[in-house]
């Protein structure tokens, strides 16, 4: 897949688990492992606004285009 999952780099750059993120933006760990690894196919609006207020990041510091993938 084209799109890259950058959410590890920004939650370690903010020193934050995933246990402490999955709590504060009401999303199972399971469903955040899952983004965080790239292994989901889909990814709610809301879900990345939550994240992104969290995070205090852009939409474009957790996904990535990779042209370069396919």
């Amino acid at each position: 897949m084209a799109i890259i999952s950058r959410l590890d780099r920004i939650m370690a750059d903010r020193k934050i688990s995933l246990n402490e993120l999955s709590e504060r933006v009401g999303v199972s760990n399971v469903n955040l492992s899952k983004l965080k690894t790239g292994k989901v196919s889909a990814v709610r609006f809301s879900t990345l606004d939550a994240i992104c207020r969290e995070l205090r990041c852009q939409p474009g510091d957790i996904l990535e285009y990779d042209g370069k993938t396919e």
